[in-house]
C-alpha cells in the first residue's frame, strides 16, 4: 500500500526539512485572551483564536504539508485481511523483512478505520500490549549503527498513525514508556549521514539510498513526535517527550545533539500551531525547557544553534499562552505590561536575535517564570558549566545566569540549593573569566537582603581552610557599595551569635566557619569600605573569638558530620589560628599598621593566645589603638557601651578588658556613670577574680579625670576590702587606686585599711609586701589632726614589722621599711637613732642594735606586748628576719615592763626560744641560746626579787 495513503484526516504536520516564515510580525489581541478567560465552561485556547487573531501566526500552506489522506473507506473483507495478517505476525516466529514491513503497512492502513469500524477499534484495543511488545521487538532487532532498512521508519509512521486515532503507544504503562525510550534512543544515537553514507559505500545492500532512507526516517521520526502533541490539551505528552529528549540535547556528540535538536524543535512549532489548552496544565519543566534550549542557541555546531534558536522562538508562543491561562489575577498587569514587551520584541527581532545573543533568552522568558520555573532554569545552566568540551557553552551559561539573576531579582526559591550546585562546580570551570561569571552570580545572591543570610549559612558549610576555588569566591564578591555593610554584618552576625552560648559548650561550627571566611573577605579587600565602617565591630568580635578558641582543637568544634568524609583534618589546624591571621588581616586592611607592629614587637599575638594572658594583650592592643588610631579608638569605646551586656562570659570579659583601656581618653569623661563607674561597681564584686583586675584598672584611668573623682570616692570601701584578696594582681591594683585617692579616704575606712596593710607587712609576695608599706606611709600621712591619737594604737603595732624588715634581704623592701618607720616616728614626733638607718646585719653590731632596743624600750614603756608581737616573726620563712626577732626578744626583754612581765612569766617566750635550738641555721642557734639566756636571766632575777620582797 502507498505510503500516501497511510494518514490521519484533516491534521497538519510540520516537515522538519520544510522552509517556515515564522519571522512575520505578532499582534497580541489582549481583548481576545480576556474574552476566553471570562467563559468559565472552558479554559481551551483555540487554533483559530490564538494563532491567527493574536500572535498573527501565518497558517502552514498546503505544500509545505504532508496530508495522508487516506482516498477511501476499506471494505470489511480488506479490513479482516488486514488483521488476519496483523494476527498471523504476533503468532509468527521467523520473520523476514518484508514480513515486517508488511505487518507495520498494514497496522497503520487499518489504524485509518478506526473511526467508523467497530472490529477495528475492538481489535486494536484489544491488543494493544502485542502491538506495544511487537514493535519493541522489531525496534532491537534493528541495527544500532548502520541503517539499511525502512522498518524503522514504518514503525515511527504506524505508531503515528494511531495516535492520530487517540490511541497512543508510547503513553501510560511502564512498557509503553520504555517503548518511547528504545525508538528515541535506536533513532538519536544511529551514526552521523556521513558515516552512514560510508558504510553503504563499504557494504551495499539493495538499491536503497542511506541518505535519502536516513531523511525520510527520521521525517517520520519527527511526524511520530508531533503527532503526540496535536492534541495535547494538558502538555502531559510535551512533558514525557522532553523526558526523554533532555539527555539527547545534552549528548557530547555533536549528530546526536543536532537530531534531538531538530526533533525538539518540530515538536514545539507544531504545538504552537495546534494548541489547545486546559487546566490542570501536566508540563512542569518550562524552566528546564527554556534553559536548555537557550544553552543550545550558543551551541558550538552552527546546525544545533539554529535549530534551537528556531524552537526557542515557537515556545516563548507556547509560553505566553500557558501563563496566560495560568496567570494569577494578581499578576495581570503585569502580565500584559510582559505580553506587550514581547510582541515588540518578536516584531523587531524574531529567531534571528535568539541566535546571536542567546542570554537575551533570560531576559525575555524571566518575566514568565515563577519561583520553581526560575530554579530549573538556574539548575540546568548550571549543569551547563560541566560541559568541558565546549568552553563557548560554560561562557553562555554563565551569561544566562548574570543575566536571569539580575532580572528576576528575589523571585527565586531553594537558594541553598543553587549555592550548593554553584560551590561543587566551581572547580571544575576551568576559565577564570567564566568563574569569575559564576562568582558575581552569588554576589548578586548575597546582596540581596532576602537570600543574604541563606547564601551566607550555604557557604559556612564547607570544609576550612576554604579551598582555593571557595577562597577565591570570599576574595572577590562584586557587589555594589550600598550592600558591602549588608553582607559583611550579616556574616558578623553569624559569628558573634556563637558567642551567646554557654562557653562549656563544644564551638560551633559556624563560628570557625565564619572566622575563615572573614580572613578572605579581608584578603580580597572587595569590601573595604564596608570593613572601615564595622572595624570597631569587626575588632572585637575576632578578639572576642580568639579568647573562645584557646586552647582548642578542631575535635573541641561541633563539626557537622560528613562535612570531612574525604580528607583528614591536619592537627595544625585550630580554630585560634583562624581568628589570629584573620585579627591581623583586619588590621593591616584598615592601615593600622603601627598597631600591628607594636603588636609583633610585644609578642602581643603571644599573649592574645594565652590561657593567662589573653588579657595583656586585649590591652597591649587597646593601647595601642588609642595612642594610634584614637579616632578609631573612640568609635570602639561607644560600641562597647551596648556590647559588653551581651554575650557568655568570655565574651564580655574580652570587651571589658579593650574597654576599660579607653577610659584613658580624654572622651571618656562624657560616658554618663551609669556606662562608666556604674559598671566598674558590678565588676569589683563579680566572682570572677579577672572582672575585678579590669575594674580595678578602669577606676585607676578614671581618677585621672577630676570631675569624676567624687563618684569614685564611694567605691574606695569596696576598694579597700580588696587588700585580702589572694590574688596578688588584685591587691596590687587595689593599693595603686588607694594610693591616688588616700587623702580622700574618711577615717573609718582609712582606719581599716590600715589594719589590713600591716598585716600585710611581711607577705611572700614582695610586690605585695613593699607597696602595702608605701600605702601604709601614705594613709599615716593623710591621718588628719583631729584624728591622730584615734590611729595612735595602729602606728605602734606596725613599728616593730617595719623595724624587722629593715633586715630584709630584699633591699627595695628594706629601704621602704626604714622609709615608713620614719613617717611613723615623724607621726609619733619620735627621733629615730641614726642606727635604724644601718644597713648591716644587727647580729654583727649588737651595740648598736642595743641602742635601738633601749629607744623602743623607752618610747614604749617596756610592754610585754611588743615581745609577743615579735616572737611571730621568729616564725618568718626569711632567715634575716627571724634572726632579727630572735635578737630583738634578747635584748629588748631587759626593758620590758616587771610588774607586767612578773603577770604574763617568761615560760612562754621561752619555748618559743627553745624551738629554735634546733633550727638548721647555726647562727639562728647562736642568736637563740643567747636571747634565752637573757630571758632566763631576766625569769631568775624576777624570782629573786620575789622572794627578796617575801
Amino acid at each position: 500500500m502507498d505510503s500516501g495513503h497511510r494518514t490521519s484526516s484533516r491534521v497538519e504536520v510540520v516537515i522538519p526539512c520544510a522552509s517556515d516564515s515564522d519571522s512575520g510580525s505578532v499582534d497580541l489581541q489582549l481583548s481576545n485572551l480576556e474574552e476566553i478567560k471570562k467563559n468559565p465552561s472552558s479554559l481551551e485556547l483555540t487554533v483559530l483564536d490564538l494563532d491567527s487573531d493574536i500572535f498573527g501566526l501565518p497558517q502552514e500552506s498546503s505544500d509545505s504539508l504532508r496530508h495522508l489522506t487516506h482516498q477511501g473507506p476499506l471494505d470489511e473483507a480488506t479490513v479482516e485481511k488486514l488483521i488476519k495478517s496483523i494476527e498471523e505476525f504476533f503468532n509468527g516466529e521467523l520473520k523476514s523483512e518484508l514480513e515486517k514491513l508488511t505487518f507495520l503497512r498494514s497496522l497503520s492502513s487499518l489504524s485509518q478505520t478506526l473511526p467508523y469500524d467497530e472490529t477495528t477499534e475492538s481489535f486494536i484495543h484489544s491488543h494493544i500490549a502485542d502491538i506495544v511488545h511487537t514493535l519493541k521487538m522489531l525496534v532491537e532487532e534493528e541495527p544500532l549503527h548502520s541503517l539499511f532498512s525502512p522498518v524503522r521508519q514504518e514503525v515511527f509512521v504506524a505508531i503515528a498513525h494511531l495516535s492520530y486515532q487517540d490511541v497512543h503507544l508510547l503513553f501510560g504503562s511502564e512498557d509503553r514508556v520504555n517503548l518511547l525510550s528504545l525508538i528515541t534512543k535506536s533513532l538519536i544515537t544511529l551514526p552521523s549521514e556521513k558515516i552512514l553514507t560510508q558504510l553503504q559505500e563499504i557494504m551495499p545492500s539493495g538499491s536503497c539510498n542511506s541518505e535519502c532512507l536516513y531523511r525520510q526516517t527520521f521525517q517520520a521520526f519527527s511526524e511520530m513526535l508531533q503527532s503526540l502533541v496535536v492534541n495535547d490539551p494538558h502538555l502531559e505528552n510535551l512533558d514525557t517527550i522532553f523526558t526523554h529528549m533532555d539527555p539527547w540535547l545534552q549528548s557530547v556528540k555533536n549528530h546526536e545533539r543536532e537530531r534531538a535538536a531538530a526533533s525538539m524543535t518540530q515538536v514545539l512549532k507544531c504545538l504552537s500551531r495546534h494548541l489547545s489548552l486546559k487546566l490542570p496544565l501536566r508540563f512542569q519543566k518550562l524552566g528546564h525547557l527554556v534553559a536548555l534550549m537557550a544553552l543550545l542557541c550558543g551551541d558550538p555546531l552552527k546546525e544545533v544553534a539554529e535549530e534551537a534558536a528556531e524552537g526557542t522562538y515557537h515556545l516563548l508562543h507556547i509560553t505566553l499562552r500557558l501563563k496566560y491561562i495560568t496567570q494569577d489575577k494578581k499578576n495581570h498587569q503585569s502580565l500584559r505590561k510582559a505580553m506587550k514587551n514581547c510582541r515588540g520584541l518578536l516584531q523587531l527581532s524574531s529567531i534571528k536575535l535568539f541566535y546571536s545573543c542567546p542570554f537575551t533568552i533570560a531576559q525575555v522568558f524571566e518575566v514568565f517564570l515563577n519561583s520553581n520555573e526560575l530554579y530549573q532554569f538556574v539548575m540546568t545552566t548550571l549543569n551547563g558549566l560541566k560541559n568541558l568540551k565546549h568552553p563557548c557553552t560554560q561562557q553562555l551559561a554563565g551569561e544566562l545566569l548574570i543575566t536571569l539573576v539580575t532580572n528576576a531579582e528575589s523571585r527565586f526559591e531553594k537558594v541553598p540549593e543553587i549555592m550548593g550546585v554553584i560551590c561543587a562546580q566551581l572547580s571544575i570551570i576551568s576559565q577564570p573569566r567564566i568563574r569569575q561569571q559564576v562568582i558575581t552570580t552569588v554576589s548578586l545572591f548575597i546582596a540581596r537582603p532576602k537570600y543574604t543570610d541563606a547564601v551566607i549559612s550555604h557557604l559556612l558549610c564547607h570544609p576550612v581552610p576554604y579551598d582555593r576555588y571557595l577562597a577565591e569566591l570570599w576574595r572577590t564578591l562584586e557587589v555594589e557599595l550600598p550592600r558591602t555593610t549588608w553582607i559583611l554584618w550579616r556574616l558578623l552576625r553569624k559569628l558573634q551569635k556563637c558567642h551567646n552560648v554557654p562557653t562549656h559548650e563544644k564551638m560551633a561550627y559556624v563560628a570557625v566557619a565564619a572566622t575563615d571566611a572573614l580572613y578572605e573577605v579581608f584578603v580580597g579587600n572587595r569590601l573595604r569600605a564596608a570593613t572601615f565602617r564595622l572595624f570597631p565591630q569587626l575588632l572585637m568580635t575576632l578578639l572576642i573569638q580568639i579568647h573562645h578558641s584557646i586552647g582548642l582543637t578542631m575535635s573541641d568544634v561541633a563539626i557537622p558530620s560528613g562535612l570531612y568524609t574525604e580528607q583528614e583534618m591536619s592537627s595544625e589546624i585550630t580554630p585560634l589560628c583562624f581568628a589570629v591571621q584573620a585579627t591581623k588581616t583586619l588590621l593591616l586592611r584598615t592601615q593600622c599598621w603601627q598597631e600591628f607592629n607594636i603588636m609583633e614587637k610585644n609578642k602581643g599575638w603571644t599573649l592574645l593566645a594565652g590561657k593567662d594572658c589573653h588579657l595583656q594583650g586585649v590591652s597591649l592592643l587597646a593601647n595601642a589603638l588609642l595612642e594610634r588610631h584614637h579616632l578609631l579608638a573612640h568609635k570602639v569605646m561607644y560600641l562597647l557601651v551596648p556590647f559588653l551586656n551581651r554575650g557568655n562570659e568570655k565574651h564580655k570579659l574580652t570587651s571589658a578588658g579593650f574597654f576599660v583601656e579607653l577610659l584613658q581618653s580624654p572622651l571618656s569623661r562624657r560616658l554618663p556613670s551609669i556606662y562608666s563607674i556604674a559598671r566598674l561597681k558590678d565588676w569589683l564584686q563579680h566572682g570572677n577574680n579577672l572582672f575585678k583586675i579590669v575594674a580595678l584598672k578602669g577606676l585607676y584611668y578614671l581618677i585621672r579625670h577630676q570631675e569624676m573623682r567624687e563618684d569614685i570616692k564611694g567605691l574606695l570601701p569596696c576598694v579597700s576590702d580588696l587588700l585580702r584578696e589572694t590574688d596578688e594582681r588584685i591587691v596590687l591594683l587595689a593599693i595603686r587606686m588607694l594610693l591616688q585617692l588616700v587623702k580622700t579616704v574618711d577615717f573609718p575606712t582609712l582606719t581599716t585599711m590600715m589594719r589590713t596593710l600591716v598585716s600585710l607587712f611581711g607577705d611572700v609576695r614582695p610586690d605585695v609586701h613593699r607597696f602595702s608599706m608605701i600605702l601604709f606611709g601614705a594613709s599615716v600621712k593623710s591621718v588628719k589632726h583631729t584624728d591622730k591619737k584615734s590611729v595612735e594604737n595602729q602606728v605602734l603595732d606596725s613599728l616593730v614589722p617595719l623595724l624587722l624588715h629593715t633586715q630584709d634581704e630584699n633591699d627595695a623592701i628594706a629601704e621602704e621599711s626604714r622609709r615608713v618607720l620614719t613617717i611613723c616616728a615623724q607621726f609619733l614626733k619620735w627621733k629615730l637613732p641614726r642606727e635604724v638607718y644601718c644597713k648591716g646585719p644587727w647580729y654583727i653590731s649588737p651595740s648598736e642594735f642595743g641602742t635601738i632596743c633601749e629607744f623602743f624600750g623607752k618610747k614604749c614603756q617596756g610592754t610585754v606586748n611588743i615581745l609577743a608581737q615579735t616572737l611571730m616573726f621568729s616564725k618568718n620563712a626569711e632567715l634575716p628576719i627571724r634572726r632579727a626577732a630572735v635578737l630583738f626578744v634578747g635584748l629588748f626583754s631587759k626593758y620590758v615592763d616587771r610588774n607586767e612581765l612578773r603577770m604574763k612569766g617568761t615560760d612562754w617566750i621561752e619555748n618559743d626560744l627553745r624551738e629554735l635550738l634546733t633550727d638548721s641555721e647555726p647562727s639562728l642557734r647562736i642568736v637563740a641560746s643567747q636571747a634565752l639566756f637573757r630571758v632566763q636571766g631576766l625569769g631568775l632575777t624576777q624570782i629573786l626579787g620575789t622572794q627578796f620582797v617575801g
